[in-house]
């Protein structure tokens, strides 16, 4: 898993441009049954990645914050919301709430989060490779495929099955 985690930005550095041009036409012309398509990339991928082996995109990015996400883990820690957010987070430049550093606090030496019952919602959804209306967050994707070894594969995949 390292030597594909240590490949993995070059090989999405490699197809960026071949994936960009993809996501233009589908974002113009999005099949009928893309949501579907991609619920069923997204499943057969997820029954062979285990993300306990890889966690990069804990490693190597943070997620965003919501207000109910802050809520939600401040009650966790029995802290109060400003407390969580003075101690964990900062406000970046777009004004949401993220990690003050990556890898994520949250993250074991095992890839295991100590919050993951109560993790962001953002975490929940990661690779987002499964959300509806996938055409509306293919700049999303982009960059997720140079994090994560499963949206890279669900990708390429796509990118056959829809060519």
């Amino acid at each position: 898993m390292d030597e594909l985690l240590k490949e993995l930005p070059e090989r999405a550095k490699d197809k960026h441009t071949e994936n960009k041009k993809f996501f233009t036409k589908l974002k113009k012309k999005p099949p009928k049954k893309l949501d579907f398509i991609m619920q069923e990339l997204h499943d057969e991928e997820f029954e062979q990645t285990d993300c306990l082996t890889c966690a990069n995109c804990c490693k190597t990015t943070g997620p965003l914050f919501t207000d109910k996400d802050v809520s939600r883990i401040a009650k966790h820690f029995k802290m109060k919301d400003h407390q969580f957010v003075s101690q964990f987070l900062r406000i970046d430049e777009d004004n949401d709430y993220v990690l003050q550093s990556v890898p994520c606090t949250f993250l074991g030496a095992d890839n295991y989060c100590s919050i993951y019952n109560v993790r962001p919602k953002a975490c929940k959804e990661f690779p987002h490779t499964d959300r509806k209306k996938f055409q509306q967050i293919t700049n999303l994707t982009l960059k997720n495929v140079a994090i994560c070894p499963a949206a890279f594969n669900i990708v390429e995949k796509m990118k056959q099955r829809l060519l």
